[in-house]
This record gives structure tokens, sequence and C-alpha cells, in this order.
């Protein structure tokens, strides 16, 4: 069986970009420049509003108030692109 995959940590690194390390140790940035097309994604293409995201450790991933989130694993899908797969936690 395969452990569930979660988001261990976060951080919002530019306007819909967001630095996540994983549950299996991969870490890295993700652009949801493209990702944000639905009602509840709709005010995260606000940069200031997306800026208000946050790792929740209750759901594991990042969160925003209106209740906007993304699954780990579609974070994670978006993460393997990436050529910044290895980078260092940005800081704060």
């Amino acid at each position: 069986m395969m452990p569930i995959l979660n988001v261990r940590d976060a951080k919002v690194t530019g306007p819909f970009q967001l630095w996540l390390l994983f549950s299996d140790g991969a870490q890295g940035t993700v652009d949801l420049t493209r990702e944000l097309w639905g009602e509840v994604f709709e005010p995260l293409k606000d940069p200031a509003y997306f800026a208000l995201g946050r790792f929740d450790a209750e759901s594991r991933t990042v969160v925003w108030p209106n209740g906007a989130d993304f699954a780990p694993e579609f974070l994670r899908e978006r993460l393997q692109g990436s050529t910044d797969r290895v980078a260092e936690r940005p800081n704060p």
C-alpha cells in the first residue's frame, strides 16, 4: 500500500507560485498560473489574495481564506515538471 502524500511545508514565493515540501521528500516551486479557474479559485487570480495562502497542518496542504485548496497529489504532479525540484526553502 502506497503512503498517503501530503504537504509538510509551504510558502508563497511570488504571484501564483508556491514553494512546497512533500511527505515523500520532494520539494520545489509550483506555478499555479494556469490552474486558477473555477468559482472557488477566481479570487486567487488577484496576487494580493493569492499571497494569503498558507500551509494548514490539519488538511496537510495549502489553503486560502475562502476555502480554496489544492490536493497534495495535484500539486505534486505539477512539481514533477519543475526544474526547481531540489530548491532550498525560501527565506521568509
